[in-house]
């Protein structure tokens, strides 16, 4: 008789789970709470569809916080293996110029979304909607709508703690705590980053980006380029620094990044092209000479005492390392992703609850972290493929 494996979630890692599991051994069920699965990868897809980054795998492990926990699941399905694996279901893809790979023109989310459920019913995998987690009875049996629900194993693929309107809301993080498995607040991940900007400066630039900039913070670079809002700043230029930002916040209350307008530059090859302009008036040095975008130019002159912003010196390393006061992060609901969760303290290396046995955790809902570009998605699929070779494994 095959032993049975309940999946609770239908997101990309219970997806991946799913696809891998050998199901003449097992019976799988994917429980999901929603009338359909794969909202939250729905949504996903709405910014420009990253369905991973095409940058080599001992690069992309380094993009996650912590990068050691991820690495064996990186490594046991790559970037490489994920794409090739879309190409086999009929997904092909390509590589854009920020090296994030998407589906073909033309494919939209949903398609993708259909393509790997249309897979998995052909495996013979069972899906169950408008059953939802509430907990666990004395033996430690699922309770779905409150009904006990017997299973060999159980994988949670629950999510993070924002975008409630797919589902992903992390009310499931009380039970876990309640059940004596260590937990983490969540906390917002990429996602608008509150700054206090001057109100003039704030009515001419809200929504122009800041491109071809280097952000650091915590002794963290990342190029790229952020966009002004009325809140503060977004964009792939700080949503990697998130942790780091996080971390300031959490010990100081605030937090400090640092903008380089120019970091094809030095300090020494930009204030000689300031010195040595043609142009004498400065802010047409900056906008000719440096092509700095009058965003920036405005944050200048704003933030430059006069005699700073004159003198080619100091001014130099003020478009290199520009200061800005991030006092808040944005609303955890509309994060793109979330930390917290399960701390990585309660399950073993292959994802299992030290306090349930026969019980796993995969995907965001553990506290990892990740910027976007097709990391996320990456990693979920990873943590999922890397649970079913043991599962598949166990006699």
């Amino acid at each position: 008789m095959k032993k049975t494996i309940s999946i609770i979630g239908g997101g990309t890692s219970s997806f991946l789970l799913a696809a891998f599991l050998n199901t003449e051994k097992y019976e799988v069920t994917i429980y999901e709470k929603n009338k359909t699965s794969g909202r939250k990868f729905l949504v996903a897809g709405k910014g420009g569809f990253n369905l991973t980054h095409s940058e080599a795998v001992l690069e992309l492990i380094e993009r996650y916080t912590p990068n050691d926990f991820l690495k064996e699941a990186l490594l046991h399905f790559t970037n490489d293996a994920f794409i090739n694996w879309l190409h086999a279901r009929n997904i092909p893809t390509y590589i854009g110029t920020s090296k994030r790979v998407y589906p073909k023109e033309g494919i939209k989310p949903i398609t993708v979304l259909k393509t790997i459920l249309d897979h998995l019913k052909e495996k013979g995998i069972l899906f169950k909607y408008e059953h939802t987690f509430s907990g666990w009875d004395a033996e430690n049996n699922l309770l779905i709508n409150d009904k006990s629900t017997p299973s060999d194993y159980t994988v949670f693929s629950l999510g993070g703690g924002s975008w409630k309107i797919t589902g992903s809301d992390g009310l499931w993080l009380d039970k876990f705590e309640q059940k004596g498995v260590k937990t983490l607040p969540f906390d917002a991940s990429n996602c608008t980053f509150k700054i206090s900007w001057n109100g003039d400066f704030l009515s001419k630039h809200e929504g122009k980006p800041l491109k071809n900039i280097a952000v650091s913070c915590l002794g963290k670079r990342q190029k790229g380029e952020a966009v002004i809002t009325k809140m503060g700043l977004e964009g792939n230029a700080i949503y990697s620094l998130s942790p780091q930002i996080r971390a300031q916040l959490k010990s100081q209350k605030k937090a400090v990044i640092y903008i380089d307008f120019k970091p094809t530059l030095s300090l020494e090859a930009l204030t000689s092209k300031i010195v040595n302009s043609n142009f004498k008036n400065t802010t047409q040095i900056l906008k000719k000479e440096l092509k700095l975008t009058p965003p920036q130019i405005d944050l200048l002159k704003i933030k430059l005492p006069k005699e700073h912003y004159l003198n080619a010196i100091l001014l130099s390393e003020s478009i290199k390392k520009f200061p800005l006061e991030v006092y808040e992060l944005g609303l955890l609901d509309e994060a793109i992703s979330t930390a917290g969760g399960i701390s990585l303290t309660a399950v073993d290396s292959n994802f299992q609850l030290h306090t349930i046995p026969n019980q796993f955790c995969i995907g965001e809902m553990l506290n990892w972290d990740a910027p976007t570009g097709g990391y996320l998605i990456q990693a979920c699929a990873s943590t999922g493929v890397y649970l079913s070779n043991y599962l598949n494994k166990i006699d």
